[in-house]
């Protein structure tokens, strides 16, 4: 089985390259001619849009893989039924689990290197894209959130009404110091004002209440330089940031937004969770390819391919979906997250059941 384990996975590997390659381009002229307008109308340089398409051709590998790997299953596993080689290979005594074991093998070479791009390469594509976005698609992108809460320290919260990156300005600015329950300390402020001679943000107009148990102490002032553990990097950022950081950047955000209790702190965590999970697909989407796709079909392998594309789509619809409930809020976001590959691998050893031995 050795040589022909080599040339399962030979043959595995570059029909998912072809596959992948085929899928991408077609996305990528789409994309290209329904932005084309833009790019002329921006005066957008040549290098830049190559270097924009490279990179979301990147995005689309790490999107379409659960498709392609599954199609590449299928187009061999049904080539292979088609011309009886695995009515021979079993035949022979050789066990349906030792078909697997090549295909098994390539999806795994597969998953090490989709870990490997989500960790590492595909972030950094990623965050090109968002900025080509920015810069050329987008008009008058500011940011202006409401109600912004943040812990800066063990025991201390801030709160902004409203922030403009602007002018790197706050409104309705209060900064409370609590602990065990207890108010201790409170200032508040009309404005803040990030102060770029001195790396500092800078309070207008501001009220100080000390509490202590004789009573008060209250002070004002027009303005009062102060010391947090934010800057206007933080407010400037991009909707999908989670998806422009490395995988130990991700850990390291999660971290500080965790101390500081940020509210969006699950997006990230949820993010961490997908580049995990991911890998996994290509391996169970692999196993119930070879299942569907191994007995003869007297129409051919066309029926089994359009099979395939059914069910992987039906698989990319699911771990949207599921991704969707994670970040609305669920108990459990992990379980969330990995529900699809629970439910396939479950289904994959029912249709094992059925598999002639």
């Amino acid at each position: 089985m050795k040589i022909l384990d080599k040339l399962i996975i030979k043959d595995f590997i570059k029909t998912y390259f072809f596959v992948v390659l085929m899928l991408i381009l077609v996305v990528l002229v789409l994309d290209f001619t329904e932005k084309n307008d833009a790019f002329i109308r921006n005066k957008v340089p040549a290098v830049d849009i190559l270097i924009y398409l490279g990179n979301y051709g990147l995005y689309l590998n790490n999107l379409l893989t659960p498709i392609t790997v599954f199609i590449s299953v299928i187009f061999i596993t049904s080539k292979m039924a088609g011309r009886t080689e695995i009515i021979a290979i079993l035949s022979s005594g050789v066990s349906f689990v030792r078909l697997l074991v090549p295909f098994i093998a390539g999806a795994s070479m597969i998953g090490l290197a989709s870990f490997f791009l989500n960790g590492w390469v595909l972030p950094v594509a990623t965050a090109g894209v968002t900025e080509f976005k920015t810069r050329y698609l987008e008009e008058n992108k500011f940011y202006n959130e409401q109600n912004i809460h943040i812990k800066v320290a063990p025991d201390t919260y801030a709160y902004i009404s409203r922030y403009y990156t602007s002018g790197n300005t706050g409104f309705n600015f209060t900064l409370e110091q609590i602990r065990d329950g207890v108010l201790l300390a409170k200032l508040s402020a009309d404005r803040i004002v990030w102060d770029t001679a001195i790396n500092s943000w800078s309070v207008k107009n501001w009220r100080l209440r000390v509490l202590h148990e004789k009573g008060e102490d209250y002070t004002v002032g027009e303005s009062l330089d102060t010391l947090l553990s934010i800057t206007p990097d933080d407010f400037d950022l991009p909707t999908n940031h989670h998806e422009t950081l490395k995988l130990p950047e991700l850990s390291r955000q999660i971290t500080i937004l965790e101390d500081r209790g940020a509210d969006n702190v699950n997006f990230y965590k949820i993010e961490k969770y997908v580049r995990y999970m991911s890998p996994f697909a290509a391996i169970i989407l692999t196993f119930i390819g070879v299942i569907v796709s191994s007995k003869k079909s007297r129409g051919g392998s066309g029926f089994q391919i359009a099979l395939g594309f059914f069910l992987a789509f039906i698989y990319i619809i699911f771990f949207l979906l599921s991704r969707t409930f994670a970040e609305a809020g669920t108990p459990y976001p992990i379980f969330a997250v990995w529900l699809p590959n629970i439910i396939f691998a479950l289904a994959g050893v029912l249709l094992y059941k059925t598999v002639p031995r």
